[in-house]
């Protein structure tokens, strides 16, 4: 088969990183988001399975198709939205099941009509490049203020790679992160007790759907992770250079939620950070066989699903301070080549720059976070320069 070709420890090493970053540096709003409805420990459990599977799938089969990495995460900022909204409403199970399945529909109509990918297809290159340079900034200062509190470990690994990047720059990732395990279970920091030897079951709960539950769940839901999630996923494929069908993926993502929504798979988007991992340089110099990275993120994720609470318990038992150091050493080349792009146009570098600061201000505004904000903001800038400009180009 074409992929164990292609596959490289570089890859898969990508692929593990993104799975590591992604799920322990969010699983516990997801939690939370669980908790907010009343679920059950069995409950929380099929979240994780329904969630895992949907991921897995949705990256792991788009990718081998396409060749070309494909990279679906949960919505984080959806997690967080509910939350907060489903403490403050009371809502049940039922409702915010119900409250899901309204979201994918309107995620899937956004993908079939095509309005998003003609939205972004608006967006100059540049304001692009800024908004995933901005998004992926706040990772890289959290991987050096991980120093406060693990000095020794964060200073290990940076030496790590700095010297593998001189000497082995395609496993540079890989010697840093496998150090780094080395180092925190020498130092006696591994959690082993939140590993628990337990499967994963699916649970069944039936939607119900009222006004107040739409409003409240569903709607911020759909434009918190059409705001906050997808928007900055596509920068991320359009500043890696990547010609995905946006459209037709951005409809799997609601129907995939759609089904598995009852099960608790509450939103299913375009992954901004992990993808950047896994369609730059350090998962492979050859851009044509970055996918295998996305295809073993993609089962690593359906593992998670199908083992619940071992994978969940194995995963975060890594120090948090690794988590964020790896990831902000992995995303360091993705950052920098951001930031080139972005201000390499001398007409669009303040408009740019604005979108990059804004974006990493990390402001939200109206339950809307940073990356849409700060799209707005490097939109408008260019829309005043340019005006400004018209006049002086016809005299």
């Amino acid at each position: 088969m074409q992929f164990f070709k292609d596959l490289s420890l570089s890859a898969f090493t990508a692929g593990f990183v993104a799975v590591l970053v992604g799920f322990t540096s969010s699983v516990a709003i997801v939690f939370q988001a669980a908790q907010a409805f009343g679920a059950t420990p069995a409950q929380i459990t099929s979240w994780i399975w329904a969630l895992g599977l949907g991921m897995g799938l949705s990256t792991l089969v788009p990718s081998l198709v396409l060749r070309k990495p494909v990279m679906i995460a949960w919505s984080t900022p959806g997690a967080a939205v509910l939350a907060t909204a489903g403490l403050a409403g009371g809502f049940s199970m039922g409702e915010a099941v119900g409250s899901f399945m309204v979201s994918a529909v309107l995620v899937a109509l956004a993908g079939m009509t095509g309005w998003f990918e003609r939205a972004m297809n608006r967006i100059p290159m540049e304001i692009a490049a800024a908004l995933l340079a901005g998004v992926l900034a706040r990772f890289g200062l959290q991987a050096f203020a991980a120093a406060q509190t693990a000095l020794p470990l964060v200073l290990t690994m940076l030496v790590v790679y700095l010297f593998a990047r001189k000497f082995a720059p395609r496993y540079a990732v890989v010697v840093t992160l496998a150090v780094a395990v080395v180092f925190v279970a020498l130092q006696g920091q591994m959690v082993w007790s939140a590993v628990r030897l337990e499967l994963a079951l699916p649970v069944f709960t039936a939607p119900e759907f009222s006004l107040s539950a739409v409003i409240s769940l569903a709607i911020p839901l759909c434009v918190v992770t059409m705001a906050s999630q997808n928007l900055p996923g596509v920068a991320v494929i359009r500043s890696s250079g990547y010609e995905l069908p946006i459209s037709r993926l951005l409809t799997l993502t609601g129907l995939a939620t759609l089904v598995l929504a009852p099960f608790g798979a509450f939103s299913l988007s375009f992954s901004a950070i992990t993808a950047a991992m896994c369609m730059g340089p350090e998962a492979h110099e050859d851009r044509r066989r970055r996918y295998t990275a996305a295809v073993s993120c993609g089962a690593l994720y359906v593992l998670i699903g199908l083992f619940g609470a071992v994978i969940t318990g194995l995963l975060t038992a890594f120090p948090k301070e690794l988590v964020v150091a790896i990831a902000g050493l992995a995303l360091l080349g993705t950052i920098g080549n951001g930031l080139a792009a972005a201000v390499r146009d001398e007409s669009h570098r303040e408009a740019a720059l604005i979108t990059f600061l804004v974006t990493l201000s990390g402001v939200v505004i109206g339950g809307v976070g940073s990356a849409f904000w700060g799209v707005v903001a490097g939109s408008f800038a260019l829309f005043v320069q340019q005006y400004r400009r018209s006049p002086a180009r016809g005299a």
